[in-house]
């Protein structure tokens, strides 16, 4: 979509003018920093609680420092994060690695702020495409909450890992001042979250689960309003937190402009599955809600060839033990690239998520959306102005729309 790259590119540019204007310094080595190889800790134990599909950003930067803002799901304790160095094309070194909860900006509450480790070392090197989880942090996380993650990074150069539209503002630094609970160091904001792509905790429960949100820039909240949290996963995340079922953590795994079969903004939802989805600890239903980019693209893709990457991917997702909730693709008349094949694809390929019986459940996102005096529009109470995204009013829509007893599966 053209609006993704838009908010993807001032997110990166915003964040490399911040550090810019902040004081060199010399560059720190990290201490006894341990190294995982690629086939290391791929999975952590318990429950996510939040996480953001892996893309390229910009360039890694020399003694920086992330002060990344993140909104949990599901209360627990043992929390860890996943740091990924999944694009990087050398070893990524982070250290200084801690996690906390916000009081207000970047200021952390005083007491929470608290080291993370991996494998008892302070310091950890992530071999290029690899990802490594900490060890499991002392202290409770509650749901609904704002956590703070901060990282420093020594030495880091090249192609960095993170995610690029985060409708969150996050912190920046020249040096490591992670320790601090104080934002007086934190000067620079930077609307993407770098090097950080899950987070997990224990639930009190055994049995609690989570659910991946598949999907593109509706997923990924675009026009959602910024640090409010209103993305349709943080609906459905607060409305889960209330429900009377087992699954209360939610990972957003939305890239914008993503397609399911080819790659472009980001990895496909083909390619992606296995790291972004199926990797989530305690993941129990995997909620797909993607194709719309498929269809406007004007790459000559069928119903068949959607409805055959849909298969590919209940296929897998069953494979791996997870059910699949289907979500038709909504509306989008009024958005430059709609045309009637594009809407005609559309319509054929709901009426299959529809009826097939191919996923283990659907949602009906579309009947949702569309307006009932033209359904190839977005109902303009909910349209935010480009017919293709829904505003907060829609994005609180779809989530109600979801059914909870739906996400509580088991295969």
């Amino acid at each position: 979509m053209r609006l993704w790259r838009v908010g993807r590119i001032a997110a990166v540019l915003l964040a490399a003018v911040a550090c810019q204007s902040a004081p060199a310094r010399a560059v720190v080595r990290a201490p006894q920093a341990i190294t995982r190889a690629p086939e290391a800790i791929t999975r952590a134990p318990g429950t996510v609680t939040w996480a953001a599909s892996a893309d390229r950003l910009g360039e890694g930067a020399a003694d920086r420092g992330y002060r990344l803002v993140v909104h949990t799901s599901v209360a627990g304790s043992e929390l860890r994060v996943r740091l990924s160095n999944a694009f990087g094309d050398r070893p990524l070194t982070l250290d200084g690695v801690r996690a906390g909860l916000q009081s207000h900006g970047a200021a952390l509450r005083p007491g929470t702020n608290r080291r993370l480790t991996f494998g008892g070392a302070a310091a950890v090197t992530v071999p290029a495409g690899a990802s490594v989880w900490s060890d499991p942090r002392p202290g409770k996380v509650p749901a609904g909450a704002n956590l703070v993650v901060s990282l420093h990074t020594p030495d880091a150069a090249g192609p960095a890992t993170g995610h690029g539209m985060a409708m969150q503002t996050s912190y920046l630094t020249q040096g490591d001042h992670t320790a601090e609970d104080s934002a007086a160091a934190w000067t620079g904001t930077t609307g993407s979250w770098w090097y950080l792509d899950a987070v997990s905790v224990r639930p009190s429960d055994t049995a609690t689960g989570a659910v991946a949100a598949l999907g593109d820039s509706v997923t990924d909240g675009w026009q959602s309003t910024t640090d409010l949290d209103r993305r349709w996963p943080d609906y459905l995340a607060r409305r889960l937190d209330r429900a009377g079922t087992h699954v209360k953590g939610v990972a957003n795994e939305g890239i914008s402009g993503n397609r399911v079969l080819a790659d472009g903004a980001g990895q496909s939802a083909l390619h992606r599955l296995d790291r972004d989805v199926l990797s989530q600890p305690g993941v129990r239903t995997v909620f797909l809600f993607e194709g719309v980019n498929d269809l406007k693209a004007h790459t000559g893709v069928t119903a068949a060839d959607l409805i055959a990457g849909y298969r590919e991917i209940v296929r897998r997702a069953h494979a791996a033990g997870k059910c699949v909730v289907g979500a038709t693709v909504g509306p989008f008349k009024g958005w430059p690239e709609f045309d009637p094949a594009a809407e005609a694809v559309r319509q054929e390929v709901n009426r299959f998520i529809r009826d097939s019986g191919e996923f283990d459940a659907v949602t009906d996102f579309d009947r949702v959306l569309r307006s009932p005096y033209d359904p190839e529009r977005i109902l303009p109470f909910f349209d935010n102005g480009d017919h293709l995204h829904p505003n907060d009013k829609g994005m609180q829509a779809l989530a109600d729309a979801v059914d909870p007893g739906s996400l509580d599966c088991t295969r």
